[in-house]
């Protein structure tokens, strides 16, 4: 997926119940490599150079359940001077967002 797609993507999922956020202290280190581990082991698709600020994690993935499929966008915004994140996940449903959201805050 390139960027002007993810963006397209990410602004049509402008419903304030399709995004969780979350603003926090990291727990662990914040190493850039740690980081794309966790968020490849996920199950995330990993999008290189679609964001403009290299240092954030941009991702998109689907969640598969018996009765549905969810497509997620993912941005992990790293703001190493203050050692906090910023995660915000976008689906079409709203329970997705905030689950994906309370799981992927626990890692960081």
């Amino acid at each position: 997926m390139d960027s002007e797609t993810f963006f397209s993507r990410w602004k049509n999922l402008n419903n304030p119940s399709q995004e969780a956020q979350k603003i926090f202290k990291a727990k662990h280190g914040m190493d850039g490599e740690v980081t794309k581990t966790k968020l490849l082991g996920f199950g995330f698709g990993l999008l290189e150079n679609v964001d403009p600020n290299p240092e954030n994690f941009v991702c998109a993935g689907i969640v598969h359940s018996k009765a549905v499929q969810v497509g997620v966008l993912l941005r992990l915004e790293p703001n190493m001077q203050a050692q906090m994140y910023r995660l915000t996940i976008r689906s079409s449903k709203d329970t997705v967002s905030q689950r994906i959201c309370e799981l992927l805050f626990e890692q960081f």
